[in-house]
């Protein structure tokens, strides 16, 4: 069974992140985005029980590297890094375009029979990939499981959408995307670590994919962007038994009541 999973190197949650030309800022603090951890974890699981390799794929600058080092850490066998400056301003409709035709080219050498994605990036959190990619793709699309079941001919997943509690199953090849609920991501050790160093990552520019300039062309674009302002402290008040009377003059006020 051949598994690709796609990967994306974003900005700490924890730091501090801001727009620069329209872009999120990049720095020495990115690291792989934490849904796609899952992903990395669903897609190595599932090589280790059916039998099986997993290719890493990323679409980002030089530093997307450090994401494919991470993934294989945790145990994929090998890395494809779509390089290209004319990327920089992707948006989901280009980046799924450039991902299929980039595991069109991984397909090349053995057939692909699974996709997986995590559920969304922590820096756009448009969830739209996965979607965007399984249409690209022209594959059957399971989306946010919480659990993942596969024989090697089919996928099923289970995934709870609006309190319903959902079971559905597809033939492969399809396109698989992960909650956090899906599974706990491993900790690579040390061994995995050094063994990370000596897998390859292959580089694919956009003339490698067949596509030029009219096919990554971005159909959104960013007209301002501003820092979000300071949250004003809140009201305290000591409750002397006249807290409630308080609220309620507070809520008649802004005419929330």
């Amino acid at each position: 069974m051949r598994i690709v999973v796609a990967v994306k190197h974003v900005p700490d949650v924890q730091s501090d992140r801001s727009i620069e030309d329209g872009h999120i800022a990049r720095g020495a603090d990115d690291v792989l985005n934490e849904l796609d951890e899952n992903a990395v974890e669903a897609a190595v699981s599932l090589a280790e029980e059916l039998g099986g390799s997993v290719v890493a794929l990323a679409m980002g600058p030089d530093d997307a590297e450090d994401a494919l080092r991470r993934a294989l850490q945790m145990g994929a066998d090998e890395a494809v890094h779509v390089l290209d400056d004319a990327l920089a301003a992707a948006d989901v409709p280009v980046t799924a375009r450039v991902l299929a035709a980039a595991v069109k080219v991984i397909a090349e050498e053995a057939p692909v029979d699974l996709v997986v994605t995590g559920m969304g990036t922590m820096d756009g959190l448009t969830s739209m990939l996965p979607g965007a990619l399984a249409e690209a793709l022209g594959l059957p699309a399971l989306t946010l499981a919480a659990e993942v079941a596969c024989d090697g001919q089919s996928l099923t997943i289970t995934r709870t959408i609006g309190g319903a509690r959902e079971k559905l199953r597809a033939p492969l090849p399809a396109l698989l995307s992960v909650t956090d609920q899906a599974n706990e991501p491993r900790i690579p050790n040390f061994k995995s670590m050094m063994a990370a160093k000596k897998k390859p990552i292959q580089v694919l520019e956009l003339a490698d994919l067949e596509l030029g300039p009219q096919d990554v062309t971005p159909s959104t674009a960013v007209i301002a962007a501003a820092a979000r302002t300071a949250r004003e402290a809140g009201i305290v008040v000591t409750d002397t038994g006249q807290s409630g009377a308080q609220l309620v003059a507070w809520l008649k006020e802004r005419k929330l009541v």
